[in-house]
């Protein structure tokens, strides 16, 4: 063969074009690590609950004076709270966002207890663990992470099918601080009546709900409003996907306020019993409905 019929060979011969599409490409093998964190919080926090909610009715003389079982439940609502954001969020907002609502909340609740502005004149007890600093215990900050959380995030579910009016995000921050007073009116009896974390110190006015003055609720509105103001732009999602409703907040904010109505029940505080379990009723109707008229 010479050298002209070897160039015709080569000419003639096929080509095999290598298609990029066959070649796979290489994924994150971190990707799905934080719906695995967020699924191991949530049962972890699930477990805690019903051992809270056990303690409160079965006779448990080895956690009848423990302190630990609610601590631990306030962490692991916290933990997953944060954990369900973080499946939303990128992680440095979501981190942002807490240092925003632990400040503000811690600052707010210290120079509450110092001066009674603005929730009113009360003092912390031992049984709230130690402090963080003088007079701010520890639990105070995860209290108000979990309840502006949990309620935005039920907020968002009654709101969904009015995301695209032009008030959406005024009515957000509306019915989210709505909803964390609503908690309040739950956590107060619990935490005065039932536990003693706080105690409240008598005050000129008649209006009180278990002691707790009229203005706490007052207070703790015009703070939620506060954070809201600084946080909400940290807590929007600026995916342009269109996402499927989050449940999670929904559940966390019913199963702690469940918990509040059993305790209540438990010492005879019918009312905020009867408030509490009325408020997750309500709410959880609300919520459900809100997020498949979107879906729907």
């Amino acid at each position: 063969m010479d050298e002209n019929e070897c160039t015709d060979a080569l000419h003639k011969r096929p080509r095999h074009r290598v298609s990029l599409k066959k070649i796979p490409l290489r994924t994150n093998r971190f990707s799905g690590l934080p719906q695995i964190i967020h699924r191991v919080l949530f049962a972890l926090f699930l477990g805690q609950f019903a051992l809270v909610g056990a303690a409160l009715w079965l006779p448990l003389p080895r956690l009848a004076d423990a302190r630990w079982p609610e601590g631990l439940l306030a962490v692991l609502a916290t933990a997953t709270t944060l954990a369900s954001l973080a499946r939303e969020l990128p992680g440095q907002n979501v981190m942002l966002a807490s240092i925003i609502i632990a400040v503000i909340a811690g600052a707010a609740q210290t120079i509450g207890a110092l001066t009674g502005v603005p929730f009113g004149p009360y003092v912390y007890t031992e049984n709230l663990g130690q402090l963080l600093f003088y007079p701010l215990p520890w639990a105070v900050p995860l209290v108000w992470l979990v309840a502006i959380l949990s309620s935005r995030g039920v907020a968002r579910l009654i709101l969904r099918s009015s995301r695209r009016s032009p008030a959406y995000g005024f009515w957000l921050i509306g019915l989210t601080a709505l909803l964390v007073v609503v908690l309040d009116f739950g956590l107060e009896p619990f935490a005065t009546s039932v536990k003693h974390y706080w105690l409240w110190n008598p005050s000129k006015t008649a209006l009180a709900w278990y002691t707790v003055p009229w203005v706490n609720f007052v207070g703790w509105a015009v703070t939620a409003l506060l954070i809201l103001a600084f946080v909400t732009p940290v807590l929007i999602n600026k995916k342009p996907i269109k996402q499927p409703p989050v449940y999670h907040p929904l559940i966390v904010w019913v199963l702690l306020n469940s918990l509040f109505s059993a305790a209540a029940s438990l010492h005879q505080l019918w009312p905020a019993a009867a408030v509490s379990a009325l408020a997750s009723l309500v709410t959880a109707a609300f919520a459900v409905l809100g997020a498949r008229r979107q879906s729907g």
